[in-house]
């Protein structure tokens, strides 16, 4: 194999790492699982208590614009971004699902800054359960370990 330059981020928060947290209201229950996962990954990688802010919003459809807001401000090294949408009776769930995906991806890209994407879509709540901490993992988690990784990997940049 031919020798590149190979540059990857580490699993270890950089010292004084800073971390906003958007949180949806809407399945509270599932998204309060998810923001303890999110914290908990976060500290047990290296990223001080007090560096962690979270912001609560009604519901997934409006986490990109305090996605954006932290992102921008200039306090944050990353934004995770956590929520649970759970399919129902009608089209709402595309909806909201492809408008806050759209919505995060374009906070990450315009400001530069990693916002992670932890907002569940599934089809009930027992898989909705399932990736908050049952037999899926818990995705809150494993979006800090990206954040972190990514910050790491943007330093490097």
């Amino acid at each position: 194999m031919r020798q590149i330059n190979l540059v990857e981020g580490k699993v270890v928060a950089p010292e004084g790492m800073k971390v906003g947290i958007v949180a949806a209201r809407f399945n509270e229950i599932i998204v309060n699982k998810l923001l303890g996962g999110a914290v908990d990954g976060l500290v047990r990688h290296g990223v001080e208590e007090e560096n962690i802010t979270a912001a609560w919003v009604p519901g997934a459809f409006e986490i990109p614009l305090t996605a954006q807001k932290m992102a921008q401000s200039g306090k944050y090294d990353a934004v995770i971004c956590v929520g649970a949408v759970i399919r129902g009776d009608t089209s709402h769930y595309d909806l909201v699902c492809n408008e806050s995906a759209k919505g995060i991806a374009q906070v990450e890209l315009a400001t530069g800054i990693p916002v992670l994407f932890g907002v569940i879509t599934t089809e009930n709540i027992e898989q909705a359960i399932a990736r908050a901490g049952s037999k899926a993992g818990n995705k809150g988690y494993d979006c800090a370990l990206s954040a972190i990784e990514m910050v790491n990997l943007m330093k490097q940049l």
